[in-house]
């Protein structure tokens, strides 16, 4: 008798997820399969299973989740340095490993990546989802060896869901190179994007953290990790170029992480420019749409950057967990809120109201 395994499926765009009864699925040579304990959920996902977006999904009906957590079950015939009962996260960033991206070392920008258990970015990313058809929200699915984060034991499988959003902020505050004595801007503070920031940054030295977003409750929630280091804004409170200046000696901050969202306005964007110190950069990370009117002179005469940055590599995922693991990355502040497998779209449902900010909202198919 074959065995078999529950999943939230997606067969419709559009329509609640099923749980269905499918096949356990077996491990490539260089795969594991993973059992999953714990999937996030993140404010996007009803948008993208809504099928509305240029964004391609899988063949349907699709297995669906994207940051899951859980143990080595079973290991390929070929890989080596992993073991059953390992505590894994597992990346989802799927690339392809032979266009002229990944044969110079970027898979981040690789032609035909996609995230699986999720979407592709091109017509291109086909094969890939064909290879990797089994999402986070099931209660096994199988993984490339190379794409796992391994997890100390002090980071909860709950904790681990969050690695999505955490690492895509991670990642852009290292390519802005934020470190000790760094003054930072957060635009958008308040979203699961925004808040991750603070933490991370708090995490690798920066000065002096300056939030910009419009839920008050949050922003003096986040503000309360570090009251010296951080300081909010709400928006309409003050005009946020001139607050941003006055709040960083008059210079301008070093960095502006822009993780406004794609319904947000490009106004406040283009204030929090305006408060770029010379040499500053500015990086989206929050998919806003809105055109942005830069005026290119002020960017040569200051030499200012502006950037884009998108997810982050494995070896940047097990970073996070080291810090998480040393405690230099504090993620118990996070407020956890798990459902069962069977209750998937009641959290899909919660997320759409984007309660952002430190609130974790989980799947646990063991449940």
């Amino acid at each position: 008798m074959t065995a078999e395994m529950r999943a939230a499926r997606l067969h419709k765009p559009g329509e609640p997820l099923r749980i269905d009864r499918i096949a356990l699925p077996e491990p490539g040579p260089r795969d594991v399969l993973i059992e999953v304990k714990a999937c996030g959920v993140i404010p996007n996902m009803n948008a993208i299973f809504s099928g509305t977006l240029w964004n391609r999904l899988p063949p349907l009906p699709a297995s669906v989740g994207l940051d899951a957590a859980g143990v080595v079950a079973k290991i390929g015939s070929a890989v080596t340095g992993v073991a059953r009962g390992a505590r894994v996260y597992v990346n989802p960033w799927l690339s392809c490993g032979t266009c002229a991206y990944c044969r110079a070392g970027t898979p981040l920008q690789c032609v035909a990546a996609a995230f699986q258990g999720y979407f592709g970015f091109t017509d291109q990313s086909a094969p890939l989802q064909r290879a990797y058809p089994y999402g986070g929200f099931a209660e096994y699915m199988p993984a490339a060896a190379e794409r796992l984060v391994m997890l100390p034991d002090s980071v909860s499988f709950d904790q681990a869901a969050r690695f999505g959003y955490l690492g895509t902020s991670f990642a852009a505050l290292r390519c802005a190179g934020v470190g000790a004595g760094s003054r930072i801007a957060i635009n958008g503070m308040t979203g699961t994007l925004g808040a991750g920031a603070a933490l991370h940054a708090l995490g690798m030295g920066a000065t002096r953290i300056l939030g910009i977003g419009r839920n008050r409750e949050v922003l003096a929630q986040l503000k309360a990790l570090s009251p010296w280091r951080i300081d909010t804004l709400v928006l309409g409170d003050a005009p946020v170029g001139e607050w941003l200046l006055a709040h960083s000696g008059g210079i301008g901050v070093d960095v502006l992480l822009d993780c406004s969202g794609r319904a947000a306005s490009a106004g406040t964007t283009l204030a929090a420019l305006g408060a770029l110190k010379r040499g500053g950069i500015a990086v989206n990370i929050g998919a806003l749409t809105e055109k942005l009117a830069i005026e290119p002179i002020a960017f040569m005469v200051k030499a200012l950057q502006f950037r884009g940055s998108n997810w982050f590599t494995t070896g940047e995922g097990q970073l996070m967990a080291d810090m998480a693991g040393a405690g230099v990355l504090d993620l118990s502040v996070m407020q956890t809120r798990a459902y069962p497998l069977d209750g998937v779209n009641d959290a899909l449902a919660e997320v759409k109201s984007r309660p952002g900010g430190l609130v974790n909202i989980v799947v646990n198919p063991d449940r």
